[in-house]
């Protein structure tokens, strides 16, 4: 192609601005998006349809840079397509307060559809945008005309491509014949510790064959047309996903560093970024240069671009005037207003005689408030008996039927995560996803990122400790509790009883800046009498007093979960001792924190410096609330395989040992 041509000279402005705000801010990944330019260049200048003027157009295509450590790529273009990103923006590359970051995050540039950087998150994130397509696709429609109707496309790398997320989620996209998803592979054969035939030795295309997608090859990254031709048969194949295995050069016109793991994670070097520009055809001397005419031709792009936008709007007119209800239940869907219709039909659990294990209260709540709430949508990794998840009277989402609301992700936690990720970055769905708590570790990444975005899923995790029994130490989670509250944003709420549960549920679906994590017991618990203990509408505020004694009280016992019930009965023995206790249900360290220092101090008054914690797991963190005379009775080793009865009395979980513990506390304090 010659080098005056306009696409090529597009094509060097991404790789050429890349390269100078790495190695401006000596840190970045140089090699992939100067690889990857001409992919990104086709995609936004000649296949997607979207609007720079709009970045939130409801059916704009989607891309997503699994391959998060390329971000200069997408800065790039999207500077370039005219999005509001800035030459000073490029300039300022990870640098203090700047909208490009290190890797995209999602929220700060417009244009950014996910955070992505941990290799495999954004693949997975595509999965679940595309499933939210074809759920929302499914239900606002016109005849045969979907509402929306879009494809989601990214580049993924050699990275996302060993990581586990993306064969679990690559797994189930093949199964539910996701069509409108499709993925480059930049298989450029080079990771960070140099070749990938170092570790990797898989047949990419029989793999993703396996899967059930279309695989499609291009021997060369810089024939455009091949690009566009693969695009084509992509877009033809209705019932599977695509991967476009792509053979790029890494670090594509750095004389001596294309092609290896020099040119991975580091800048070139001054005097390599010049070699580079001359290979070009660049100026060497001048930095951030964007020649005139490519800004012109992008002007002309993006003009083109807004007829998109105004076909899809006549469409939707259309929609309005014939089906003005559901046009408008779809706006609302999509800017995240789901109504309060659903909190009336939250139920209350009066039968104080009933014992209830708080994993079937959630499935009872979630079954009572599912009508209200259409775009409620989840279900769990191979474990919906158990979990509790499945919306009744509801049908499974499958190719058959893309309006199903029940999901079976299989034995994929991790994926499924990443898909629940998706779902709610699409916007107009609520995504919830359930397992074993155990299992949360398996989901961790996810989870974190979805805090990090102040994404809103809602993690339904039971067998929530010792109380599963038999299953084992393998199966009876410890640490996991305590590891999910070190995370930024994730707001834990560990219900006492079933009608907590309901106010557990309530929070999290009202909760609007981040993940919401529901902490549910296999075993049946007593639902707490409410006729003698504090409303359950306080779980709202993370912790609060449920019974109080007369006098003022002696001793702090404070709890969350099943073992609320066990500080509740130790209130009436200790009472009989001449002991008064006051008793703290705690089922959110994350919603208590949020409340203000006078409710927090009429719980936790600084002059009741005895105190005691009980919860099925370790101390850590408890010793915020206990002070420095507080005693924690938990869990600082693994579980064994017993019933859970057995296990709670052999682990100190009792009233006797509780008040063993009062005692000794009171006498410290006395002491002292």
């Amino acid at each position: 192609m010659p080098k005056n041509n306009i696409h090529q000279l597009s094509i060097n402005t991404i790789r050429c601005l890349t390269i100078d705000a790495i190695q401006k801010a000596n840190s970045g990944h140089p090699g992939m998006p100067m690889g990857c330019a001409p992919i990104a260049y086709m995609l936004y200048t000649k296949i997607m349809k979207h609007n720079p003027d709009n970045p939130g157009w409801l059916n704009r295509d989607r891309f997503i840079l699994s391959a998060g450590h390329g971000s200069m790529l997408l800065y790039s273009i999207l500077h370039l397509c005219g999005y509001k990103i800035t030459l000073d923006d490029i300039k300022s590359f990870r640098q203090w307060k700047s909208i490009t970051a290190g890797h995209p995050e999602h929220g700060l540039v417009p244009g950014v559809e996910t955070t992505t950087g941990p290799l495999g998150q954004g693949f997975a994130n595509a999965v679940g945008m595309a499933i939210a397509q074809e759920y929302l696709g499914a239900m606002f429609k016109e005849s045969d005309k979907k509402i929306l109707d879009h494809y989601v496309y990214g580049i993924c790398s050699d990275g996302d491509i060993m990581e586990g997320i993306s064969h679990e989620a690559a797994s189930l996209a093949g199964h539910y014949k996701l069509g409108k998803l499709i993925f480059f592979y930049d298989d450029n054969g080079i990771t960070i510790d140099g070749k990938t035939s170092l570790t990797f030795s898989d047949d990419v295309e029989k793999r993703f064959l396996s899967y059930g997608w279309q695989v499609l090859q291009i021997d060369d990254v810089n024939d455009l047309d091949q690009i566009e031709n693969a695009v084509d048969l992509a877009q033809s194949e209705k019932r599977k996903p695509s991967l476009i295995i792509t053979r790029t050069h890494i670090g594509f016109g750095s004389p001596n560093k294309q092609d290896t793991a020099a040119s991975h994670g580091a800048p070139l070097g001054e005097e390599e970024v010049k070699l580079t520009k001359q290979k070009l055809d660049f100026p060497e001397d001048v930095q951030f240069y964007v020649p005139e005419e490519v800004y012109l031709h992008f002007k002309e792009i993006k003009n083109n671009l807004l007829k998109d936008e105004k076909e899809w709007n006549n469409l939707f007119e259309s929609y309005k005037k014939n089906f003005p209800k559901e046009a408008q239940k779809f706006l609302d869907y999509m800017q995240g207003n789901f109504g309060n219709e659903w909190i009336n039909e939250l139920p209350q659990f009066i039968d104080y005689n009933e014992k209830l294990a708080t994993r079937k209260a959630s499935g009872k709540i979630l079954n009572a408030i599912a009508q209200e709430l259409p775009t409620l949508i989840g279900g769990s990794a191979d474990l919906s008996g158990s979990n509790n998840t499945v919306i009744k009277d509801n049908s499974v989402f499958s190719f058959e039927n893309y309006s199903g609301r029940n999901f079976h992700f299989g034995i994929r936690e991790h994926a499924m995560t990443g898909i629940c990720n998706g779902l709610a970055l699409y916007g107009g769905i609520i995504p919830y996803c359930g397992t074993f708590l155990i299992f949360s570790d398996y989901m961790r990444p996810s989870i974190r990122l979805a805090a990090l975005m102040k994404l809103n899923p809602i993690y339904i995790f039971t067998h929530d400790s010792i109380g599963l029994g038999e299953d084992g130490p393998t199966h009876q989670p410890v640490e996991q509790l305590s590891s999910l509250r070190t995370i930024p944003g994730l707001i834990v709420i560990r219900p006492a009883d079933a009608n907590e549960t309901v106010y557990a549920w309530k929070a999290a679906l009202q909760h609007k800046d981040g993940p919401s994590a529901l902490i549910l017991t296999r075993q049946k618990i007593p639902i707490l009498d409410r006729t003698k203990l504090a409303s359950a509408k306080e779980t709202e505020k993370g912790a609060y007093i449920i019974l109080d004694p007369t006098n003022e009280p002696d001793i702090l016992i404070m709890a969350s979960g099943s073992e609320v019930f066990h500080a509740i009965e130790t209130f009436y023995f200790l009472q009989k001792e001449g002991i008064n206790a006051r008793i703290v249900s705690f089922p959110s360290w994350e919603l208590f924190e949020m409340q203000t220092a006078d409710y927090k101090e009429s719980v936790f008054p600084p002059s009741l410096k005895a105190r005691i914690s009980i919860e099925t797991g370790v101390k850590q963190g408890w010793e915020k609330y206990l002070g420095d005379y507080g005693e924690a009775i938990s869990i600082e080793k693994f579980g064994t395989s017993a019933p859970y009865n057995v296990l709670f009395n052999e682990y100190g979980f009792t009233v006797e040992n509780i008040v063993k513990h009062a005692h000794k506390v009171l006498n410290k304090i006395v002491k002292e």
